[in-house]
């Protein structure tokens, strides 16, 4: 069963993206594929891949951090294997932070139409520490 996430993040919730869970450098978020989610060929636009790889990624590099406000994109790598599925299908993506510093941490995440594999990435994520950010901008 699907939890909240961690932070209110509209965007997450407007494209309704389930967090699933985060702990030990693992984290797993899913979503429900509709046709607001495609692309012109009816088939997972290749931003929805994208984004849910960004998240599981920066979650799980968060959960190692227990005063990280949030783990902002530094770098990012995705290769798309397959198309990400059609509207009815379910996809999952899995993180993991295989290394961290004091400010950065290096993650894998990969995107799941069931059993199929249908995208991988790579990246590079800096720690925000838990202060009021948007005050600062």
């Amino acid at each position: 069963m699907s939890q909240p996430f961690p932070n209110d993040i509209p965007f997450l919730s407007q494209m309704g993206v389930e967090f699933l869970g985060m702990a030990n450098g693992r984290a797993e978020v899913a979503l429900n594929l509709g046709e607001q989610h495609m692309n012109s060929w009816q088939v997972t636009h290749g931003g929805v891949t994208m984004t849910l790889l960004d998240v599981v990624m920066s979650l799980a590099g968060r959960s190692l951090d227990p005063d990280a406000r949030s783990g902002v994109t530094v770098e990012m790598k995705t290769s798309f294997l397959q198309p990400a599925g059609k509207p009815g299908h379910r996809i999952m993506a899995k993180g993991f932070a295989f290394h961290r510093s004091t400010t950065l941490c290096f993650c894998e995440g990969e995107v799941y139409d069931g059993d199929k594999l249908v995208a991988k990435a790579m990246g590079t994520f800096k720690y925000i520490k838990r202060l009021d950010i948007a005050s600062k901008l």
